[in-house]
């Protein structure tokens, strides 16, 4: 499936998103504004600030541009945690190109996203909605919250599925949450349209994730633009292995392989073929679709409108995509 039906609604909206980053940063000392250009060329889907742009469609602000200075702050706060999890995991690639944390030292780099961070902000007070404004810092919290979550729970073989849970919320959910929440807040929606928005941003963004948990796994790294198996490699359990590891000998089979051995290529290499070919992959996968089910259900208290139909054709990618 691909999300070209869906960015069609809104492809004028999504090129007024574009705009606003690339003059966020226009005034940027030099190789700091030639840096975050890039970054925001690079792109990705560009899946957030579709939600946010969709979402807002329900129940529109009575200035649009509010609805685009709030698109552009979300997608800049994504890409503002992007260069900090590169610094955080030591990544040098990204979406087949060099990262920020490659060519520049790590202060630097935490401190270009700094600057998106603070870019961020001052998109989201373009706004002039209080509520608006406390959900996105209510959102940076439980971000920060999910970073740390992932850095001491590394290499705890014991966690429960609910740690798992708790990450990725903070990792990725709650930013889809924002992006499907804020608009209706900034639109003065009826409480049960805010519900039913913030909700299908919430299940969506845990199966967006446990896909791209799952992607870490079965696919190449050309396809991935990174090297297969990286959180693996950083010690962190996603839900493959979460559900892999539930037998005792093969918890054992991977202990003994990782821990107290420098985890290099060839040992992440024979893993990831482990997980790969158990039925942990199938076990995640059938998560992701639970997930999107509810998120499905969700839009049922949502009118009738093209960016409902845009919504659900959103949430069947996100749990079949390939990339």
């Amino acid at each position: 499936m691909s999300l070209k039906i869906s960015r069609a609604l809104v492809a004028d909206d999504l090129a007024a998103v574009e705009k606003k980053m690339q003059k966020a940063v226009d005034n940027a000392y030099g190789p700091l504004s030639d840096a975050l250009e890039l970054l925001i060329r690079s792109g990705g889907k560009r899946v957030r600030p579709m939600l946010t742009l969709l979402a807002g469609r329900f129940h529109p602000p009575r200035d649009h541009k509010r609805l685009i200075s709030l698109a552009a702050a979300i997608e800049s706060l994504h890409t503002a945690t992007l260069v900090h999890d590169d610094v955080i995991d030591g990544a040098l690639l990204r979406r087949g190109q060099s990262t920020l944390n490659a060519v520049w030292t790590p202060s630097s780099t935490i401190m270009a996203g700094d600057f998106f961070f603070a870019r961020a902000a001052g998109l989201v007070a373009e706004t002039k909605h209080p509520r608006v404004i406390s959900l996105f810092a209510d959102t940076l919290q439980v971000i920060v919250d999910g970073e740390l979550r992932q850095a001491f729970t590394a290499r705890d073989w014991s966690q429960p599925k609910e740690g798992y849970y708790q990450r990725i919320y903070g990792k990725t959910a709650a930013l889809f949450e924002l992006a499907t929440r804020a608009p209706a807040a900034l639109g003065d929606a009826p409480a049960t349209s805010e519900e039913a928005l913030r909700s299908f941003g919430y299940h969506l963004g845990m199966a967006f994730q446990i896909v791209d948990d799952i992607l870490d796994f079965v696919a190449d790294e050309k396809t991935l633009g990174k090297p297969a198996g990286s959180d693996l490699r950083a010690g962190i359990i996603t839900l493959p292995v979460y559900f892999f590891i539930q037998q005792p000998q093969r918890r054992q089979q991977i202990i003994g392989m990782i821990e107290g051995r420098p985890t290099g290529d060839p040992i992440v290499a024979e893993v990831v073929q482990m997980v790969r070919n158990s039925d942990a992959i199938e076990q995640a996968h059938d998560e992701a679709r639970a997930f999107v089910e509810q998120a499905l259900a969700d839009l049922d208290a949502l009118p009738a409108l093209p960016a409902r139909d845009a919504l659900i054709d959103v949430a069947r990618y996100v749990v079949e995509r390939t990339y």
